[in-house]
């Protein structure tokens, strides 16, 4: 299963949603994460849509209701819990 990130105007996560892999996956078999945001768009409208990794193999983080989509890292990011932890660059996990 593909799981797919809603996020507000201002990239945070306010939903994660599971979408069938047969929806993202093309003629080729190759799975393609805008054949997931079509699909989503039918379902809900227009909207930002981000697919996200149960595993973390890619955006760094599964999304988390609340994270952030840091479309400069290509990462979701959750709140940083104290203002003395900082932000791990390679892992984007706040220590």
């Amino acid at each position: 299963m593909a799981h797919f990130a809603i996020l507000d105007n201002l990239h945070k996560v306010t939903q994660v949603v599971v979408v069938n892999n047969e929806v993202i996956t093309d003629g080729d078999g190759v799975e393609q994460e805008q054949l997931g945001v079509d699909f989503l768009t039918g379902l809900y409208g227009s909207g930002n849509y981000k697919q996200t990794s149960f595993n973390n193999n890619f955006r760094k983080n599964y999304a988390g209701i609340g994270f952030t989509y840091d479309s400069t890292r290509d990462a979701f990011i959750s709140r940083q819990p104290y203002p003395s932890w900082t932000l791990n660059e390679d892992t984007c996990i706040y220590e």
